[in-house]
């Protein structure tokens, strides 16, 4: 299960040309058994997931929780602190489950200042080392500064990134996918 915000909502484009959807097109090109559900909304925060993330939990029941939030919170200015207090809650009730968690990391534009960017971003490296979740770097590393492989607004990524995104995800996934079920 992905929760997300626009980033893996598919924002801008069709849901398809995302990269969940095309990390999907991978699983079923690896033979995977398992099945990509997408419960990301554009504009959500960590406070949003926190408010529907034991609904989905129960709905669906997942082996592994891609957790893609926090840029939106960042974006408004909310302090670190509480953006990461936020992902500790999530990746604690996704884990009391029996879940695993894939935590995507974000970054925000520096405009918001070295030292509120940096506290943002230093929120996901800090969380996987605490908790132990895997962690992808930020995922539009080498997409935000290129021009041609964002948006017009500047923030999310075209369609010409998603694959780039999707393999980067992939690349993390994979291990998690291997090493098989934690529920007995």
């Amino acid at each position: 299960m992905v929760l997300g915000d626009s980033l893996s909502a598919g924002y801008g484009m069709p849901m398809e040309k995302g990269w969940v959807s095309l990390l999907q097109q991978t699983l079923h090109e690896q033979n995977s058994p398992y099945r990509l559900i997408n419960k990301s909304i554009s504009g959500d925060t960590t406070a949003g997931g926190l408010g529907r993330i034991d609904k989905a939990l129960e709905q669906y029941t997942p082996e592994i929780v891609i957790v893609e939030l926090g840029a939106n919170d960042g974006l408004r200015g909310m302090p670190p602190i509480l953006i990461k207090k936020n992902l500790a809650e999530l990746i604690r009730r996704i884990r009391k489950t029996g879940a695993r968690v894939l935590l995507l990391s974000m970054r925000i534009p520096p405009n918001y200042g070295k030292r509120y960017t940096e506290m943002f971003y230093q929120n996901y490296p800090d969380l996987a080392e605490e908790t132990g979740v895997a962690l992808v770097p930020f995922i539009l590393q080498d997409i935000a500064l290129a021009q041609e492989m964002m948006q017009q607004d500047g923030l999310h990524p075209n369609e010409k990134a998603q694959p780039i995104i999707a393999g980067k995800v992939w690349q993390q996934l994979r291990p998690l996918l291997i090493a098989g079920p934690i529920r007995p």
